[in-house]
């Protein structure tokens, strides 16, 4: 069984109006093509609807108690639609933020959204990278903040702010260092200094590429699940770390032993990126969020540059 709300309308109007003609009218479509429909609802029903007459059309039994059926299905599908329009510009945001960037730059962010012109209701996800991009892709969730270029066309990305990476540790450790300290660079770190996240984070992943080294090897600790245990750990002195500028003020705060120098430049960075699906419609909440986070992220990379010049 296979038929349509636009068959059921044709329908519909034909047992209103009695009259293939004027019921054509009704749906405004030909007297042909309504009769196309027509038929084509009782092939799909295997039931003969209307006795067509000389002078008028008389439904069959089948045919009055499908008409009364039908003329409910259409006034719920109407007000289905009409829902839809106007539950639309008022739907939950549903966003998603890797959890090296959510800690930081969701609080403040907040605030902004509620000052925005088109402010809605936001629904957010803190997830892995590869989460994040699978589930935006299956539409349960309409954008993403990652700290990696897209891998696939199917993303439309806008780049917010450059991340600077910092080494952390505590005042101690960044001591030793000594003269290192004038021409610090990722790759003339000592491996078995590093503490980095597990695997699945793209922070590793990224401290690693900036020093040159393989998630296999063994003298790297790739233990930690979140930045926060990172930190806790090399401020009472357990290593070294990557530090993104943005996480700065919330993870001292947290860790008082916690102190961090820049490395020389070029330093080390990542970019975050917001993204939506390609075919998906950006309506007129892409650009205002865009810009409020890379506004909040700005606000945040410029406390934490005035801290550690």
């Amino acid at each position: 069984m296979n038929f349509t709300l636009r068959q059921l309308s044709c329908f519909v109007a034909l047992i209103e109006t009695r009259h293939f003609g004027r019921a054509a009218e009704k749906v405004h479509i030909t007297q042909p093509a309504l009769s196309m429909q027509i038929r084509a609802l009782e092939a799909a029903l295997g039931l003969p609807l209307v006795e067509r007459g000389p002078r008028a059309v008389v439904p069959t039994r089948a045919g009055r108690a499908l008409a009364l059926r039908a003329a409910h299905i259409l006034a719920e599908a109407q007000e289905l639609a009409a829902d839809a329009r106007h539950r639309a510009p008022h739907a939950a945001l549903q966003l998603g933020v890797i959890p090296t960037v959510a800690p930081y730059l969701l609080p403040p962010l907040l605030p902004r959204l509620a000052a925005l012109p088109h402010a809605r209701d936001l629904r957010l996800r803190e997830a892995r990278t590869a989460t994040l991009l699978a589930e935006l892709a299956d539409g349960l969730l309409d954008a993403a903040v990652i700290a990696s270029a897209p891998p696939e066309s199917a993303f439309t990305a806008k780049p917010l702010f450059d991340d600077r990476f910092l080494l952390a540790g505590s005042a101690e450790r960044l001591a030793h260092l000594g003269q290192a300290r004038e021409a610090l660079r990722p790759r003339g770190l000592d491996p078995d200094e590093l503490l980095l996240l597990d695997e699945g984070h793209c922070l590793a992943d990224q401290a690693l590429e900036v020093c040159g080294l393989m998630r296999s090897s063994a003298r790297l600790d790739l233990g930690a699940a979140s930045l926060a245990t990172l930190c806790g750990l090399v401020a009472g002195g357990a290593g070294l770390t990557f530090l993104p500028e943005i996480a700065l003020a919330t993870e001292t705060a947290a860790a008082p032993g916690l102190a961090c120098l820049r490395f020389t430049a070029p330093e080390p960075n990542r970019t975050l990126y917001l993204l939506r699906r390609a075919a998906s419609a950006a309506d007129d909440w892409f650009d205002p969020l865009a810009a409020a986070l890379a506004a909040t992220g700005e606000a945040l990379l410029a406390t934490t540059r005035a801290r550690v010049p």
